[in-house]
């Protein structure tokens, strides 16, 4: 027999206690739809499997992270004494050589397509009716239809041609769209949506999206518009950019760690971020993957970390000595056993090669706070848009519209937490 099933996790906790001796209880193993009827207390738990793949999506193992930074600039993962060659699949990610069954793509887009799918269902229950919501519904259908967006967002940076599905009930083999026909779609979604969206700030809102977070979803696709459609977007960019600082919701923190902090949901700076808990909120692991397993003993781990990746030297080199985010950022020189004082490894920026480096070449990924105890999930979340990224998306929009100085002013600002022990050196000017 066919049955409906909500995405829901129930929880049960048997408590033992001399003076309970009342059990007479109906235990579940299972909630249909049509015997269930939400009230608004339900609401995070209907949505919550449209949102929670993102935590294995974006720190997890060779997820979105991997995707975007094993073939950029910064990163590089080469095998090493303990292992690390994985197939070349490190390699050809370097070396853009991946193909169709490269792991991380593929890992993405199943992810993406299982938010999706995860979206498409609670948004056809809604529709349909067999979910009841007395308030708030068209609210929630737009937070949904945003998600889903955001999913089709990175599908169409990351792919470009996909298949767009929107109906949960249509069984038929979906029709591959072109990049552009993906990004109309995204945009007109977040359209649609962002004036229905809340525009509360809040802990209750924190970890989904808001108006403010969909304009910069938005804003951040007019920017890359001139790659996926041929035609640049700066006004449109920076339109949805200035509505987000006129809003007046967000600074720019005074410093620049605390965005990467163990629970860094106080960050004022945080627009959008996927939520992490060591114990009841899993998945971030790139700490695992990046430090030398001799690093247990450095930070006092209760896992054994299998690491890995590492800083490009030319990347590191690309810095001023004098900027914080450096230090901030990257794990480098002696590491010391806070028990004894013994240098347990010392990291150097170097890397022989991609096809075998010894194990303490290459700076290591400090970036997001690595605390004394450490599991093997952090509780940092991963901030996926930052006030930051608004002003820098502004500067940019102006840069390309000739607009220089300005711009130069803004980057000015953002550069200035970077350089507090020399001031001038943040200073940078339209020329």
């Amino acid at each position: 027999m066919k049955k409906t099933y909500l995405g829901i996790i129930l929880a049960s906790t048997l408590v033992f206690a001399n003076s309970c001796t009342d059990l007479d209880e109906k235990v579940y193993s299972e909630v249909l739809a049509k015997d269930y009827k939400p009230t608004e207390k339900d609401i995070p738990s209907l949505i919550g499997p449209v949102y929670t793949v993102m935590r294995p999506m974006m720190m997890g193992w060779q997820g979105y992270f991997d995707v975007q930074e094993e073939s950029a600039d910064a990163i590089v993962t080469p095998a090493r004494p303990n292992g690390w060659n994985d197939g070349g699949t490190y390699q050809r990610m370097h070396r853009h050589e991946w193909t169709s069954e490269q792991w991380q793509p593929w890992n993405l887009w199943l992810n993406c397509y299982t938010g999706i799918t995860n979206a498409n269902r609670v948004i056809s229950q809604i529709e349909s009716g067999k979910i009841e919501v007395t308030k708030g519904k068209e609210e929630l259908l737009a937070e949904l239809r945003t998600v889903r967006a955001f999913y089709y967002y990175l599908l169409c940076d990351n792919h470009g041609n996909v298949p767009i599905v929107t109906d949960y009930n249509d069984v038929n083999l979906p029709q591959q769209k072109t990049q552009l026909e993906v990004y109309n779609f995204v945009v007109s979604e977040l359209k649609a949506c962002i004036p229905l969206l809340n525009t509360e700030v809040s802990t209750a809102t924190y970890g989904r999206f808001t108006k403010w977070a969909a304009q910069t979803l938005l804003a951040r696709v007019y920017l890359n518009a001139i790659t996926y459609t041929g035609t640049g977007k700066w006004d449109e960019c920076e339109a949805y950019c200035d509505s987000v600082i006129l809003g007046g919701k967000y600074l720019i923190e005074p410093n620049y760690k605390a965005s990467f902090v163990t629970n860094n949901e106080t960050s004022r700076e945080i627009i959008f971020a996927v939520p992490y808990d060591e114990t009841k909120g899993t998945g971030f692991s790139n700490h695992m993957k990046t430090l030398d397993p001799l690093m247990r003993k450095v930070f006092k781990m209760e896992a054994q970390p299998w690491g890995g990746s590492c800083a490009v030297p030319q990347f590191i080199n690309t810095y001023d000595p004098e900027d914080s985010r450096l230090t901030d950022t990257w794990i480098m020189g002696d590491q010391i056993n806070p028990d004894n004082g013994v240098v347990e490894i010392t990291y150097t920026n170097t890397c022989k090669s991609i096809y075998g480096t010894a194990r303490n070449e290459g700076y290591r990924i400090g970036k997001y706070e690595i605390k004394q105890g450490a599991k093997g999930s952090l509780s940092v979340d991963f901030p996926i848009f930052r006030y930051s990224e608004v002003k820098m998306m502004k500067a940019e929009c102006l840069l390309r519209n000739g607009h220089a100085d300005e711009a130069a002013t803004i980057v000015t600002e953002i550069r200035g937490r970077a350089f507090k022990s020399n001031p001038a050196k943040a200073t940078v000017t339209g020329a």
